[in-house]
């Protein structure tokens, strides 16, 4: 046995912390799993009724009070009513979902649902509940990401690492709440608009899939889960935002003749210049006609192209902090100046490195700032690499921007390389740096805090 192991590929042999882990992420995913199924159809009164009889079964052994009996005899009873009911309860629901296009984590999103009773059986008491995706993390990020504070626990809570478990378990769960405000009332064939809370926890797109409908029994110690038909439907949540200060970005418009690369306007725009005979192709609304009137031959009115400011919004996704919430801040960051950025007057470009390079434009004539949050929902770290293929994105595109929003997650050598590549290439800069504790003596731009960014963001400058 010894040989075989010694003789084996070193990626065979695993270390023996990583064995600990994966055994140990297999006994929390199963015990996650059977405590998710008993807490559905458990409820705390019936939780409560439980705990009773199993100490007055454990306290009536040997020891002949009337009491203890009596308690035993009552909680038995109870559950021997409450349980067989719950599970003789029926129901045959179908339901459609109305679900707004976007929603914002943290912010609480009220859903729509018809629901009709499509069973033979009048629905009582019983209430639906939407059941967000399975929380429990995949076995690399069990071993690969770390709770805050876990070096600081004791030996034994690192060793197990039950608490980094119960962390993962939060910080992927997707929404809480999710059960309908009122109680459903539905006779056979009756339909009926019923409305469930549902407050995103954090960015990207939900998969709404798990329509159930709990009934209760009338002591209110059980509840049968039934699943509701009703398409599945997805929606997107939204990076959580800061609300900024007015401020206003380096550069702006100007005027620049034939600036049809630079020139987003819907129609003819532009300053005034003079008038000039008609050409074929000029369009009929730049007809000076009181020009015409005057010559006899048509007059056409000459316009100068107007170069709209296009600014970049660089994102940086390289995330070595294992647990990233340095990035989900960054990408909060990035979420605030894309939505306060007027791009009504401007263009907007946001860049990224995932795998390869990224770069979403919005703004006048192009697309809605909406675009970007969409992107910014989807945004995952890079685990691996540098910032070089991020200076190559931005110095390819640096002739046509006025300047840029630098968000960077973090602060090393590496970053500050990104830097000065882009200040070298002429790229004007705003370096907004997250970082943990106190602002460093060699970090340039805007230091934002790590727990507090919504703090610093409103002591920005109005001129960046």
């Amino acid at each position: 046995m010894s040989a075989n192991v010694a003789n084996a590929p070193e990626s065979v042999v695993l270390p023996r912390r990583e064995r600990l882990d994966r055994w140990l992420h297999r006994m929390y995913s199963h015990s996650s799993g059977i405590h998710h199924f008993l807490h559905r159809r458990m409820r705390p009164a019936g939780t409560a009724v439980g705990i009773v009889f199993v100490l007055a079964t454990c306290l009536g052994i040997g020891h002949a009070r009337a009491s203890i009996y009596q308690l035993f005899s009552l909680s038995l009873a109870m559950l021997s009513i409450g349980l067989p009911w719950a599970l003789l309860r029926r129901a045959k629901l179908e339901a459609a979902r109305e679900v707004p296009r976007h929603a914002t984590a943290g912010v609480t999103l009220r859903l729509a649902l018809r629901v009709r009773n499509r069973g033979r059986r009048h629905i009582r008491r019983a209430w639906l509940a939407e059941t967000p995706p399975d929380p429990r993390p995949d076995v690399v990020e069990f071993i690969t990401l770390r709770e805050p504070g876990e070096e600081e626990r004791n030996r034994f809570d690192r060793c197990f690492a039950y608490f980094r478990w119960q962390w993962l378990l939060l910080r992927r769960r997707l929404f809480a709440d999710g059960i309908s405000m009122d109680e459903i009332d539905l006779a056979p064939g009756q339909q009926k608009r019923v409305f469930i809370e549902i407050t995103p926890a954090r960015r990207g797109v939900i998969r709404l899939h798990d329509l159930r409908v709990m009934l209760p029994d009338p002591l209110g110690l059980f509840q049968k889960c039934v699943r509701v038909s009703a398409p599945p439907v997805s929606l997107t949540v939204l990076p959580r935002r800061y609300p900024l200060p007015p401020v206003r970005l380096p550069g702006g418009g100007a005027f620049k003749i034939s600036g049809d690369a630079n020139t987003n306007a819907i129609g003819t725009s532009g300053e005034f210049v003079g008038l000039r005979d008609y050409r074929p192709g000029d369009p009929l609304r730049q007809i000076h006609w009181k020009s015409w009137a005057r010559t006899g031959h048509p007059i056409v009115k000459e316009l100068e192209d107007t170069f709209y400011p296009r600014y970049g919004l660089v994102l940086d996704t390289l995330s070595t902090d294992r647990n990233d919430d340095i990035f989900e801040e960054a990408v909060s960051v990035a979420a605030s100046f894309a939505a306060e950025i007027d791009t009504s007057e401007s263009l907007l470009d946001l860049m990224f490195i995932k795998n390869e390079a990224h770069i979403v434009t919005a703004g006048r004539g192009v697309e809605r700032a909406e675009k970007l949050l969409e992107v910014l929902a989807g945004v995952t770290p890079s685990r691996r690499g540098g910032h070089k293929s991020l200076a190559r994105l931005v110095l390819r595109h640096s002739e046509d921007l006025t300047s840029c929003v630098v968000i960077l997650n973090g602060w090393d050598d590496s970053r500050a390389d990104l830097l000065r590549s882009l200040a070298l290439g002429g790229v004007v800069c705003v370096p907004i740096v997250i970082g943990r504790g106190e602002r460093p003596a060699n970090v340039p731009g805007h230091w934002l805090e790590s727990g507090h960014i919504a703090r610093d963001l409103r002591r920005l400058p109005a001129n960046l």
